[in-house]
């Protein structure tokens, strides 16, 4: 936040949060849900690319699971396309 050049105090009574709060969260590990999310969008935005960005999510989710035996749910493979701004493509090439 200070790198933003908000102060800390502003910021924390802003969001209703106490300061250390603020500096508890922002020294505390990634937790292993996040982890894997990263690694998993990782895999994602790589399979996407080697479809030549056709695949949406159904076909992502086939091949993790199918091809890769990682077990992720369609729901988790979908916000993880959507929070990185990839998506498939319809049979006409326009974006589903």
């Amino acid at each position: 936040m200070a790198g933003e050049g908000l102060p800390v105090r502003t910021a924390t009574q802003a969001l209703g949060v106490t300061e250390s709060g603020y500096f508890t969260w922002r020294t505390r590990r990634p937790s292993a849900r996040s982890i894997r999310h990263t690694w998993l969008t990782e895999l994602i935005i790589t399979l996407h690319a080697a479809s030549g960005a056709t695949h949406g999510y159904r076909r992502i989710h086939s091949e993790l699971t199918g091809t890769y035996g990682i077990a992720v749910s369609h729901g988790t493979v979908e916000l993880l396309m959507r929070r990185a701004g990839i998506q498939g493509r319809t049979g006409d090439g326009t974006p589903s």
